[in-house]
C-alpha cells in the first residue's frame, strides 16, 4: 500500500515552550484503520490537529494525498474528515440540512442522493427529518461522522468517537468503522478504549510525551511483544513461594492459592515442563492450569511506563 498521509519530523511548540510533539514521523497507509492509542496529554488531539490543518506545526512536513497541509491547504483539507470529540451541533436544524450544510462549506454541488446515502450506511435515514436535539448520544456522533463524510474525504479522522458511549453504541460504531473501510476510506481512530483498536485497527500506533514510540501491524505486535502467562491453580494454599522455585521468577496469586509464570512466546523453550517437575518435588499440588495471551492493554502499559 501506498501512503495517503505522511508526516516528517513534525515538532509543536506552544507559547510558554512546552513542546507538544517532537520530531513525530508517521506513515498512514491508503485504505488501512490506524489507532493512535496513549494516555492524555501524550500528543493526540494535538498530532491529528496539525495534521488537519487547525494548528500549524512549529517544523517539520505534511502531506496528505501528495498535497502539503500548509502550502497546498485546500486540497489537502478536501481529502480530510474530521470527527471531533466534542458534540457540537446546532439543536434545532434537522439532521439532513446540517449534513447538507457541511457539504456546502466545502464548496461541493448539491448531490442528496449522496448524501441520503451516507445516512443509511450511518442507520440515520428514518432520522433524517429529525431535529437533533431530538436525537440520543450515539445518535448525535453517528451524526457528526455523516458531516465529516459529506465532502466525500479519503481519509477520516475520529478523535475519541466512543466516548461516553455505552457498550453497545460502542460495539454499533465499530460497525460503522468497518463499513467504511469496505469503501476504501483510510482511518485513523484516537482512543482511550483499548479494546477498541484491538478489535478493529490494522495497525497499532503508540505515542507518549509528544513522541511516537511505535506504528505496527496489529498482530506483529502482539506476536513480537506480547507474552504467555501459565496459571497455576493449587490445591491447598501457600503462605509463600519455595525458594527451590525462585529461578522461575513466579508471582503469587490472591490467598496463595495460585502461582503465576511468565514465558516468551518467542523463547525456544518455554520452561513449563520443568516448571511443572520442581512444583511436584516442592510438595505442591495442582488443582487446574491455564494459559492466558497478554493483551493490548499490557503491552500499552508497558510501553508507556519504560518512557515516564
Amino acid at each position: 500500500m501506498s501512503s495517503i498521509v505522511s508526516v516528517q519530523n513534525l515538532r509543536k511548540t506552544f507559547e510558554g515552550g512546552f513542546e507538544a510533539l517532537k520530531g513525530v514521523n508517521l506513515e498512514i497507509e491508503e485504505g488501512e484503520i490506524l489507532a493512535l492509542l496513549g494516555p492524555n496529554g501524550a500528543g493526540k488531539t494535538t498530532l491529528i490537529s496539525t495534521i488537519c490543518g487547525i494548528t500549524l506545526g512549529t517544523s517539520g512536513s505534511i502531506t496528505v494525498g501528495g498535497h502539503d497541509v500548509v502550502t497546498g491547504y485546500r486540497a489537502a483539507r478536501s481529502l480530510i474528515g474530521l470527527v471531533p470529540q466534542e458534540i457540537n451541533l446546532e439543536p434545532f436544524e434537522t439532521v439532513m440540512n446540517s449534513v447538507r450544510f457541511s457539504r456546502g462549506l466545502f464548496g461541493k454541488p448539491r448531490n442528496d442522493a449522496y448524501l441520503e446515502d451516507v445516512l443509511k450506511k450511518l442507520s440515520l435515514h428514518d432520522k433524517k427529518d429529525a431535529r437533533i436535539r431530538t436525537l440520543s448520544g450515539g445518535m448525535k456522533r453517528r451524526v457528526l461522522i455523516a458531516k465529516a463524510l459529506s465532502h466525500e474525504p479519503r481519509v477520516l479522522f475520529l478523535d475519541e468517537p466512543t466516548a461516553g458511549v455505552d457498550v453497545e453504541l460502542r460495539k454499533d460504531m465499530w460497525d460503522v468503522v468497518a463499513a467504511l473501510k469496505a469503501d476504501g476510506v483510510t482511518i485513523i481512530l484516537t482512543t482511550h478504549y483499548i479494546e477498541e483498536a484491538e478489535a478493529i485497527a490494522d495497525r497499532v500506533g503508540v505515542i507518549n510525551k509528544g513522541e511516537i514510540l511505535l506504528v505496527q501491524d496489529k498482530a506483529a505486535l502482539m506476536a513480537q511483544l506480547g507474552k504467555k502467562e501459565l496459571h497455576v491453580e493449587l490445591t491447598a494454599p501457600v503462605d509463600a513461594i519455595p525458594t527451590s522455585l525462585s529461578k522461575y521468577e513466579l508471582a503469587m496469586g490472591p490467598g496463595g492459592r495460585s502461582l503465576v509464570y511468565s514465558y516468551d512466546t518467542k523463547g525456544e523453550r518455554t520452561g513449563i515442563t520443568t516448571l511443572l517437575n520442581d512444583l511436584s518435588k516442592a510438595g505442591l499440588k495442582l488443582a487446574d492450569m491455564e494459559t492466558r495471551q497478554s493483551s493490548l492493554e499490557d503491552i500499552f502499559v508497558g510501553l508507556v511506563k519504560e518512557t515516564a
